[in-house]
Formats: C-alpha cells, structure tokens, sequence
C-alpha cells in the first residue's frame, strides 16, 4: 500500500487548510488511518486518527476543535480539515495506517504501519 499526502502550503495565522491523503491498494476501507506532524527539532506529535468501523475520531489536544479527520472510502481518501491555525501548526504532516482489520485507535506512532511522505504546512503570524 502507498500513501500520498497533499494540501499542505503557507497560510496565515487564523486561516485554514485541508490535507488529503490518498491510499492505494483495496484494503482502505478496513484502515485504521491517522495524521501525524513534526516539527523541526521536535518530535513527531499525533495530530488525529479515525477508525473504519465507526465510532468517534480521537485528536491531539493541540488541535482538538479545531482540526477534524474525515475519510471517503469510495475515493480511498483520508481528509484532515485545519482551522483555526497557528504558527505552532507549523509542521511537516504525515498520513499513516494501521494494519487491516485493527479497529482500535491509537496515538502511538509506532502503531502505525505504512506511512505517507509528508506534506509541509507553514503558518505565519
């Protein structure tokens, strides 16, 4: 399976952006999927996840009401929604997956199996 992470750019403080993640493979709808993001000199922070089975998504209480995660499984697709933002959001976001047929969310990274490139997000103040 790959992993394609986009959306990312420079926005202003206050403003907002949409990062898509698009997976390949037949095996998204059974995926656990999560966004991630690093900052430079820091370590990877859990940003968001959302299971395939339903139920609620679990955030990071950095961004929690103001990022949310969707996913559109007839697009194998994987949306995280950015509002609000700060200069603190300033990151590179990754996009990852857990193996198929985990229905458990996790914020541990190392959880996560197969992992997208990452996409630069920039805020400034």
């Amino acid at each position: 399976v790959q992993l394609q992470a986009f959306g990312g750019g420079l926005v202003q403080a206050g403003g907002y952006l949409r990062l898509s993640c698009a997976v390949s493979g037949d095996t998204f709808s059974r995926r656990v999927m999560g966004w991630f993001r690093q900052a430079p000199g820091k370590n990877r922070e859990f940003v968001a996840a959302l299971s395939w089975a339903g139920g609620s998504p679990i955030y990071g209480d950095s961004v929690r009401g103001r990022f949310s995660i969707s996913r559109e499984n007839a697009k194998n697709t994987v949306y995280l929604q950015m509002n609000s933002l700060k200069p603190e959001d300033t990151a590179v976001y990754y996009c990852a997956a857990r193996p198929s047929g985990i229905t458990v969310l996790t914020r541990t990274s190392g959880s996560y199996r197969d992992w997208g490139q990452g996409t630069l997000v920039t805020v400034s103040s």
